[in-house]
């Protein structure tokens, strides 16, 4: 076989185990972030929405917090999405933020691609987070687990 063969042959198994991670991944939220941590006092941590324009738009329960782009198709379905859990689910409130505008929150909160969205407690703390595009039913469980 030809070196040019071989290099197609390795850039053909690069994007393949790439786009199977990528399938596993994606619209997965991660474990809960705060099982190892002790349980913060609530005057000392404050909200992830504190001294954001987003500060009263918290959920009572739990708030969907998404972060977007405007050329993101994943977006749009991370948005339908998140609707429909919150239309299902009482107490629980879906707040987007577009990524663009407000690179300071982004940066603050680690956000490196979007859509990332981030499930907030009643106090407004980060308890879980999943970048892509989640399923309903992921959604859903990752509140079930996360929130009282």
């Amino acid at each position: 076989m030809s070196t040019g063969a071989w290099v197609l042959l390795a850039a053909l198994v690069a994007a393949g185990l790439f786009g199977g991670y990528r399938a596993l991944t994606d619209g997965r939220f991660r474990r809960d972030v705060t099982a190892d941590a002790p349980e913060p006092e609530p005057s000392v941590e404050p909200s992830v929405l504190a001294d954001t324009p987003w500060a009263d738009q918290a959920g009572e329960r739990a708030t969907l917090l998404q972060f977007s782009s405007a050329f993101c198709a994943p977006c749009r379905a991370t948005r339908r999405t998140l609707g429909e859990v919150v239309a299902v689910t009482p107490g629980v409130a879906h707040v987007e933020v577009d990524a663009e505008q407000h690179l300071d929150v982004v940066r603050r909160l680690g956000i490196l691609r979007t859509p990332t969205t981030i499930v907030l407690d009643a106090r407004g703390h980060e308890v879980t987070r999943a970048t892509g595009a989640p399923r309903k039913e992921q959604v859903l469980s990752a509140l079930e687990r996360s929130v009282s």
